[in-house]
């Protein structure tokens, strides 16, 4: 007979087990548990007469997915913040308690809800998935990620949808498969449930046929572009004392030069258009007012013997605002700096900026060491040359899908991102980062070519295909024949960019306005204050 502690524990497994479920679904780990995740969540939440329950138990399956998901920020607190392991590990759960507050907020606005109204259980189900869907969808996180991009990570064809709704879309259909499944399960005995099991099933099978559709019916590339792309892997101490100038900034510049000179000689068979090296790559400022210094003039000599044109990240300084800028350049093949570069517009916080810091800018003076940094423009332009329109990002303003579709709008030919990937560790962050950067080249139908400091630099096409992958912290170059479309025609997504929001919300008021219309309930406040 079991003990009356592990009968009290048992319940709580369910929230435990919907963690473990959504943890280990999402990349680098394939998504094998996401189209019914919540369930064991959700049917302990149906469970539940007493809100503090509900609040844990959703805060429990955060923390849980967030521990196996994300727990490269334990070694980002190490490495970025200098925190002993002990401190950072410390750091690690708090995030794990914080970062996914998405999932007990859902299950607390349901909740309240269901305490006061007399909603029928399918009607208040209804109402638990699409509360947790737009909760999901408009929840504020360090890392913009969704359950969507888990597909493009296994392969599944069913990611090719994102060019009608997007890979948020795609990521709201995966929580709402959920529910047929949590009936599935519940009835699993009785008939109907087999049948709701078998209709998800051929469903989904479906909509991946679907996807192989929309690949194949895309049209054929008419241009193409051969770019060179070097990593060099500097280290964290490297980079930092090169900035503040106490050395290492010759050895990067060398390594750099070397790489570079690596891959134009493994390819001597192919004509290169541009060489590619990624964000903070080039060890000193670059900008119009400072092509006469030493590194600038060593790096303009060095292109023009090669005839090699460059796009490389760098400092600039923005003499308006006086801030250096985190900024993408052009060189042509002379070596001559292009009058137009990107500046990064969405900033790092606690990196490159201080939260708050316009309205109290005596932040700055508790904060001293943080980076302070000149936001760029954004979206606003192309970068033009040779003929190209390329779209300029830097690091996670990939995340953005609003971001990528300015670009696309603006007649981007392909996306060209730099990153520098070096505070995250191999294990998670690097495949994680690398499927959301390359999932805006599925959603706008345009290729995307991404250059990392220490990987994962690759090419991914419009068609989604993921073409050659650099190691993970090793130096490496690599050169792709990059086929792209002159002209390429707008995407579903792109054009109804507001469509699976609007229906999900005009969902949700529907399904208040059913629940709004039945009897109320008469108050319980024993029910809910316990």
């Amino acid at each position: 007979m079991k003990s009356p502690s592990v009968q009290c524990l048992k319940p709580w497994l369910l929230p435990v087990l919907s963690g473990f479920f959504i943890g280990t679904s999402y990349i680098p780990f394939p998504p094998w548990a996401s189209l019914f995740g919540f369930v064991p969540l959700w049917l302990f939440w149906n469970q539940q007469t007493r809100l503090k329950n509900v609040l844990l138990g959703g805060l429990l399956t955060s923390f849980v997915f967030t521990m196996i998901g994300f727990n490269w920020v334990t070694y980002l607190l190490h490495e970025f913040a200098h925190l002993p392991w002990p401190l950072a590990v410390v750091g690690m759960i708090l995030y794990a308690l914080l970062a996914h507050l998405f999932v007990p907020i859902a299950g607390m606005l349901w909740f309240w809800g269901r305490s006061r109204f007399a909603w029928s259980e399918s009607l208040s189900l209804a109402l638990m998935t699409m509360i947790t869907v737009l909760c999901e969808a408009y929840s504020l996180t360090l890392f913009d990620w969704n359950f969507g991009y888990s597909w493009y990570g296994a392969g599944a064809p069913i990611f090719h949808l994102a060019e009608a709704i997007g890979f948020k879309g795609l990521s709201a259909l995966t929580l709402i498969a959920n529910l047929p499944l949590y009936w599935a399960w519940v009835q699993r005995r009785q008939i109907r449930g087999k049948i709701l099991l078998a209709s998800v099933s051929t469903v989904f099978v479906l909509l991946n046929f679907g996807g192989l559709w929309l690949k194949n019916r895309l049209p054929e590339p008419d241009a193409s572009i051969n770019a060179l792309l070097v990593q060099a892997s500097i280290e964290n101490s490297e980079k930092l004392a090169a900035e503040l100038g106490k050395g290492f900034r010759e050895e990067i510049f060398r390594r750099y030069m070397m790489l570079t000179d690596q891959g134009l000689e493994s390819h001597k068979d192919k004509k290169i258009d541009v060489a590619l090296w990624p964000e903070t790559a080039f060890p000193a400022i670059l900008g119009p007012e400072f092509m006469a210094q030493d590194y600038p003039s060593a790096l303009r000599e060095f292109l023009r013997e090669r005839q090699l044109p460059l796009i490389t990240g760098a400092y600039g300084y923005d003499l308006q605002q006086r801030l250096p800028t985190n900024s993408l350049f052009i060189l042509d093949k002379n070596g001559e700096l292009l009058p137009a570069h990107y500046s990064k517009t969405i900033l790092l916080a606690f990196g490159e900026y201080i939260p708050g810091e316009q309205t109290f800018p005596q932040i700055r003076q508790w904060l001293p060491e943080t980076g302070q940094f000149a936001r760029g423009k954004g979206p606003s332009e192309l970068l033009t040359w040779n003929g190209f329109k390329i779209g300029a990002q830097i690091c996670y303003e990939s995340l953005f899908p609003g971001f990528s579709r300015e670009l696309a709008s603006r007649g981007a030919e392909f996306i060209v991102n730099a990153t520098n990937d070096s505070w995250y560790g191999s294990w998670q962050e690097p495949y994680q980062h690398m499927y959301m950067t390359l999932a805006r080249g599925v959603e706008f139908r345009i290729p995307v070519l991404r250059v990392t400091n220490t990987g994962i630099s690759t090419v991914a096409l419009a068609s989604g295909e993921i073409l050659e992958r650099s190691p993970i912290y090793r130096p490496w170059s690599g050169v792709y024949e990059v086929r792209y479309r002159k002209n390429p025609q707008p995407t579903f997504y792109q054009r109804g960019f507001w469509l699976v929001p609007a229906l999900l919300w005009l969902s949700l008021a529907l399904l208040l306005i059913a629940g709004f219309t039945q009897r109320r309930k008469p108050d319980l406040p024993e029910i809910v204050s316990r």
